[in-house]
């Protein structure tokens, strides 16, 4: 392996996806010497196979829904299906236009971008395509893949994965979904808006079931009135080819079948056959462990994004990356409050939250001590023009701070900010109260929910 010894980086990056990146990018804006190492495309998953394509094919469901529901607002158009190349034409001209834009800020922040696959070498090394390239710190980036199940082979035809649905180059007729997290809903909310008969399969009580159970009570009700099925509580035992598709059979015995099988599983780390077991890194179940400050065990190694055991969000991989960034370069840096995060589910109607679920409260503060009160979009003036159903919860610890707010509702995802800014600053409903928010508009119901939460409601009952 040769080794070019005259340079040796600040900082040597391995992955250029989102915490990669945002590493990369805010090291060299502090004046740090960077590499970054990229074995696909810089961006990763969230820009090619996650985030920025999948919204995409929601957005574009939205306008066929859109197009087939414009009577009711009086409006003559007519739906004439979905014409899947020009779908993809249009996702891939957005990521196309990021990717682009994201080459020129590496290459404006004289970052030094090296494609290809690398491998730890050493705590202050990492070889790729016969060059060794050093650094006085390694940053560990390299993401996450689509999960399966033992016995369950993703095979790219009949059984797939996200990665494989972002390039489907047809509307199935009808599709099996195993999985009702993030992924799974947002595939399953974009299928039925494109015109197939979409089935989730979840092993837990209910949809996205890492949120506030309201929100996935709520959810399950508009995916029902959307007529996406769904089968809850029961695990997946084996799938299974017919002469025209795919049965899937749950461990009781109940049975399945579709054109399409899409695994939607959840996301595991990419970290194996890449030499950080050999450098001494510590690792469990294939993830690379870190303290609040995102170090390994070693001192010289960093680790950020979904290869850590954290929220797998492209937000939080920026924020993990900015904060290795300002504290290799001596800046006083904040742990993360990962409950502090804003998460966005984009099905339709959207699931947003910001803090602790009603449940996790009790836990934490004492049933006794937990307040929750629920916000109906019913009587919000902007959602019943849009004709969006859903509610604002808010959970507070008694006579305290909002601790938790979750709500469904189509472009909620657009109110989250201001939910963040809410938890963050351990706002008492009192102090939102007292702010005027504006006349008609979705962020409304948010002040209204406080109001309502102060004791003095306005919109809504008592």
């Amino acid at each position: 392996m040769a080794n070019d010894a005259s340079t040796v980086f600040d900082l040597v990056i391995l992955g250029g996806g989102s915490g990669g990146y945002a590493a990369a990018l805010r090291g060299a804006q502090l004046g740090l010497d960077v590499a970054l190492i990229e074995k696909n495309k810089l961006g990763g998953t969230c820009l090619h196979n996650g985030c920025i394509p999948t919204k995409a094919l929601l957005h574009a469901g939205e306008i066929a829904d859109q197009a087939r529901e414009a009577g009711q607002f009086g409006v003559k158009a007519t739906f004439e299906g979905i014409d899947i190349n020009a779908v993809h034409a249009y996702k891939d001209e957005v990521i196309s236009g990021l990717y682009k834009g994201l080459q020129g800020l590496v290459a404006s922040r004289k970052v030094t971008y090296i494609e290809g696959e690398g491998r730890l070498s050493s705590p202050t090394s990492v070889d790729v395509g016969g060059q060794r390239v050093q650094g006085r710190h390694v940053l560990l980036a390299t993401g996450s893949v689509p999960k399966s199940l033992p016995g369950l082979e993703i095979d790219g035809n009949r059984i797939i994965s996200s990665d494989h649905a972002l390039t489907l180059d047809r509307v199935p007729q009808s599709a099996i979904i195993l999985g009702g997290g993030v992924i799974g809903v947002e595939f399953a909310s974009a299928w039925k808006s494109f015109g197939t008969d979409v089935t989730v399969i979840e092993g837990l009580k209910h949809l996205v079931p890492v949120e506030d159970e309201n929100s996935s009570k709520i959810l399950e009700r508009a995916f029902r009135k959307r007529g996406i099925k769904f089968n809850l509580g029961t695990f997946f035992q084996k799938a299974e080819y017919t002469a025209n598709g795919v049965k899937v059979t749950l461990a009781d015995g109940k049975e399945f079948e579709a054109e399409v099988l899409l695994v939607a599983i959840g996301r595991g780390p990419v970290s194996q056959g890449l030499g950080y077991e050999e450098q001494g890194v510590a690792m469990d179940r294939g993830y690379v462990l870190v303290d609040e400050y995102m170090r390994t065990n070693v001192p010289t190694i960093s680790a950020v994004g979904d290869l850590v055991p954290t929220l797998q969000l492209a937000h939080v991989g920026f924020a993990e990356g900015i904060l290795v960034a300002e504290r290799l370069a001596g800046l006083k840096t904040v742990p993360i409050d990962y409950d502090g995060v804003p998460r966005v589910t984009y099905c339709h109607p959207e699931v947003a939250s910001v803090g602790i679920t009603e449940a996790k409260a009790k836990e934490i503060y004492g049933a006794d001590k937990v307040v929750a009160l629920k916000y109906n979009l019913a009587g919000n003036g902007k959602s019943k023009i849009l004709k969006t159903a859903g509610e604002i919860k808010l959970v507070q610890v008694k006579d305290g701070a909002v601790v938790g707010v979750h709500m469904v509702g189509d472009r909620m995802g657009e109110q989250v900010g201001e939910a963040q800014l809410i938890y963050n600053w351990e706002a008492l409903p009192a102090e939102v109260a007292q702010l005027i928010h504006a006349h008609p508009t979705q962020n409304e119901a948010l002040g209204e929910a406080h109001l309502a939460l102060a004791g003095k409601p306005l919109h809504s009952h008592d």
